[in-house]
């Protein structure tokens, strides 16, 4: 039989449904494994034994009580959540010394979802402070390594999410993304992550996203999987800024069906900003082109949208934004010191922007948005490198000061931040291993609403060159 970590979250719920594996054996097993190989990676900031395994104990007896058919989707499967979001009764550092001590007392929307879905939250996984930046470094836990290298980043700021599921501490992990944050991390561990479209999943009860960047989505092994933990994890509330469209009949369906012959768009470039493609990237990106073709899609070069359809100026203008969600967290100003120094330079640059340059950011980048997305609506998805080059070790980012740091975040990630300005969905595909041995993703993205197409094409290229069985060494 299949190693118990090797089973996908859909597998696991499938054996727990026909009770040849228990809830409680599957928890303690992942529990095992975590204490065994998580102090050499860093992907939890918390483990949560005892109350994982009363979930798992409570799993279980809904098992031997229940029909199949009326067992939730996602019971006794281990999920762990990203340490933004809430847990009731478990700590909630967000990445910051200055809430190292802060127990949830209650839970966030998703982890309601993901509790009625039945599955067992094992942990709070790492995360930089605030999720600001594009590598998992901060001053409350070890920094996060990539499973594939210990001496790289695993990427950000989902980063402990996605060492967790890349070492196989866990099937499947909840994640967020405001500015590439579960595709950052998915390219650089071998991953598929999914940011859904803006409004799919609500932040409610108790996140505000003005700006519309953020979203919660699942970073997973397979696509099926993804697509399980989205159709658990989509929910809207009273008062949401934003409403993904309508979406019926669930999203794993599109898992089995075929894409059809699609009309992909396809760049590598990121104009003036000037950013170089590492070679392997470049290798990576022109393998999928060739790969996607060979499926039988046309696909065609696009402009390059950042010069094209915002002027040059998105990098600038996203970096406004990025510096006002920073300065959103209810950070008392005498409390200040404790911050990173990015956040301390990020929140300093908000406090130093008048009300008219955030307003002029914000529609300037609505206006390439609308540019963008008029020039792009012939297209059914749309290709680019995720990231500019593999991953790169822990402490790149931070040898110099916080202004430094945020150059480099943009040359390591040009690409990601465009899908969370427009609200599209946009994945990572894990097709191509460096001659290093490591992982460089794809990125396609769909249209508003679009996320069946994204699934039914990522599992046509994972069916056509399958990932899940690649395992990092040592694990």
């Amino acid at each position: 039989m299949t190693q118990i970590h090797d089973q996908t979250a859909q597998g696991l719920a499938a054996l727990v449904r026909s009770r040849e594996l228990s809830p409680v054996e599957i928890t303690e097993h992942v529990l095992r494994r975590t204490e065994r190989h998580d102090p050499a990676l860093g992907a939890f900031v918390s483990v949560m034994s005892e109350m994982a395994m009363e979930q798992a104990l409570n799993a279980e007896k809904r098992v031997m009580s229940d029909a199949p058919d009326r067992l939730p989707p996602l019971l006794g499967v281990p999920v762990p959540v990203k340490d933004l979001e809430p847990v009731a009764g478990a700590p909630v550092t967000h990445g910051s010394r200055l809430f190292h001590d802060t127990v949830a007392p209650s839970d966030g929307g998703v982890v309601t979802r993901l509790r009625a879905a039945g599955a067992v939250i094992t942990g709070k996984t790492n995360t930089p402070e605030f999720g600001s930046s594009c590598y998992t470094e901060n001053e409350v836990a070890p920094p996060t390594r990539n499973p594939w290298d210990t001496a790289l980043t695993p990427g950000g700021s989902s980063g402990g999410a996605a060492a967790a599921v890349a070492a196989r501490l866990a099937p499947a992990a909840h994640a967020s993304d405001g500015g590439g944050s579960i595709r950052i991390p998915a390219s650089s561990c071998g991953l598929f992550g999914l940011k859904p479209t803006r409004g799919r999943i609500s932040g409610a009860p108790a996140r505000a996203d003005l700006l519309g960047l953020s979203t919660s989505g699942p970073l997973t092994r397979t696509v099926a999987d993804a697509a399980l933990l989205l159709d658990t994890m989509a929910f809207s509330a009273p008062g949401d800024p934003f409403r993904a469209p309508e979406h019926h009949g669930g999203f794993l369906r599109h898992v089995e069906e075929e894409p059809g012959r699609l009309r992909i768009g396809t760049y590598a470039g990121t104009g003036s900003a000037g950013v170089e493609l590492h070679p392997d990237v470049r290798t990576a990106h022109e393998e999928t082109v060739a790969l996607l073709t060979g499926l039988g899609h046309e696909v065609e070069e696009v402009p390059v949208p950042y010069d094209t359809h915002f002027g040059g100026h998105f990098a600038e203008d996203f970096g406004v934004l990025w510096a006002a969600m920073a300065s959103a967290a209810p950070v008392p100003p005498e409390h200040e010191d404790v911050l990173t120094p990015l956040n301390r330079w990020l929140r300093e640059r908000a406090r130093a922007t008048p009300a008219p340059r955030l307003v002029q950011a914000l529609g300037r980048l609505q206006q390439g948005v609308r540019s963008f997305m008029t020039a792009t609506a012939q297209f059914d998805a749309l290709l680019a490198p995720t990231l500019a080059r593999p991953p790169v070790p822990i402490g790149h980012f931070t040898q110099e000061g916080p202004e430094r740091t945020f150059e480099l975040m943009t040359q390591f990630s040009p690409f990601t931040s465009l899908y969370n300005v427009t609200g599209q969905p946009s994945v990572n595909v894990p097709l191509y291993w460096s001659p290093d041995g490591l992982p460089i993703g794809s990125m396609i993205s769909a249209p508003v609403g679009g996320e069946g197409t994204l699934l039914a094409l990522s599992a046509q290229l994972e069916r056509a060159r399958p990932w899940a069985h690649r395992v990092p060494p040592g694990v």
